[in-house]
């Protein structure tokens, strides 16, 4: 896990096909947050970007997901969360693939905990366990940009 903000890019040590996309103008935190909520993908791009509102819930009512195909960026536009996170790949053949790419663990250790807010994000590359959406204080709506990176990129 990678964790920065979007305001302080050059501090959060990105590898640079990442840094390279959240770099761009129109991903910045102002530009992101004046966007539509929905699916967003630029002309000619191979990562993709979802923008919306997610509900925050208590530490135990969430799942515990990594991916294999996708790296994920996870941004907050509004609001606030805890993401909890692990730092061994998590993959077992038990584990419940409930989307293309998106598998449900129960196994993983998540000894890594941060608290992120507006322009903060969260970096999780292919295999890294990752439970998103708890809540801080008390449940709450937050505003995230999800951004997905094929793996094939990294591998440059």
């Amino acid at each position: 896990m990678i964790v920065g903000n979007l305001n302080a890019l050059p501090l959060a040590g990105l590898p640079f096909p990442l840094r390279a996309i959240l770099a761009l103008p129109h991903c910045s935190l102002a530009a992101l947050q004046a966007r539509d909520d929905g699916r967003w993908q630029p002309e000619n791009a191979d990562w993709f970007c979802t923008i919306g509102p997610a509900y925050t819930q208590p530490q135990a009512q969430r799942h515990t997901e990594y991916h294999a195909l996708w790296a994920d960026i996870q941004v907050v536009l509004a609001g606030e969360e805890q993401i909890n996170a692990g730092t061994h790949y998590a993959a077992r053949e038990e584990d419940e693939q409930r989307k293309p790419d998106l598998y449900i663990t129960t196994h993983a250790r998540l000894p890594v905990s941060v608290t992120l807010r507006a322009g903060d994000f969260a970096v999780f590359l292919p295999g890294e366990p990752h439970q998103a959406l708890c809540a801080v204080d008390a449940p709450m709506t937050v505003r995230k940009a999800v951004f997905k990176v094929p793996r094939a990129r990294l591998e440059v």
